[in-house]
């Protein structure tokens, strides 16, 4: 009778996957791939498959919710974790944010930023921020309009402690994932008209676009930063 196969193994196999996938992807971009960030979407997984993606070598780890997050970055404190919160942040959690992420990729509005410019002056962090551009206008989704996100980038560009380091987007969900590569050239072309309008290119160099299903295109339109989840921990069941 064949032995189960374990957690880790099946986690271990599936990151091992996803970064041929994102080696081959930047290869044929002509892109090197060290420059592109794997960040694990743990959401809704408990702490035994973050746990198993760490020992596999994954250190960059992304959740939605705020409450749910910071019981994992308690409970897995002893290991060595980079926290990004990749989904929508309500004003009134700016405190907790800041001390829990390193880095925070939803910012989509200017009250919010300032919040959590104040919050991270009084506790003495400095997260990452990425401003979250909707591209889509589709109203069960946030992020702010290219002019606000414009407007946006300029203010967090002369923030106290927060640290701008880019855009985000999260296109609509396509069955083919070619449909999804207007959405990430127009965020890389948002980023080179704000470089070019005098934004320095070191607070613009994060690109945060790609899921499991569309990754190989954001590569090949300039992604830095790519969120996967199913693809390494399986089909979620909420």
């Amino acid at each position: 009778m064949p032995h189960p196969v374990s957690l880790d193994s099946i986690i271990r196999a599936n990151l091992d996957a996803v970064r041929d996938r994102l080696h081959r992807a930047a290869l044929r971009a002509r892109r090197d791939p060290s420059s592109i960030r794997l960040i694990a979407i743990s959401k809704t997984f408990d702490l035994d498959h973050v746990r198993a993606a760490a020992a596999a070598g994954q250190t960059d780890f992304g959740e939605n919710r705020v409450q749910e997050a910071l019981q994992k970055i308690d409970a897995s404190a002893d290991v060595k974790i980079r926290w990004h919160l990749v989904g929508h942040l309500q004003s009134n959690k700016a405190r907790k944010a800041v001390g829990a992420f390193a880095a925070i990729h939803s910012v989509d509005g200017l009250e919010l930023l300032h919040r959590l410019d104040a919050a991270a002056a009084a506790t003495g962090s400095h997260p990452e921020v990425l401003v979250q551009v909707d591209l889509a206008g589709e109203t069960a989704k946030f992020g702010a309009p290219p002019d606000e996100a414009r407007a946006i980038v300029r203010a967090a560009a002369g923030c106290q402690a927060v640290r701008l380091a880019g855009l985000m987007v999260l296109p609509p969900l396509f069955e083919n994932a070619e449909d999804a590569r207007p959405f990430f050239a127009r965020l890389r072309a948002l980023r080179d008209e704000l470089v070019d309008s005098g934004v320095p290119a070191p607070l613009l160099r994060e690109l945060s676009m790609g899921m499991s299903h569309d990754v190989e295109v954001a590569i090949e339109e300039g992604a830095t930063m790519v969120r996967l989840g199913t693809a390494i921990f399986g089909a979620r069941s909420r």
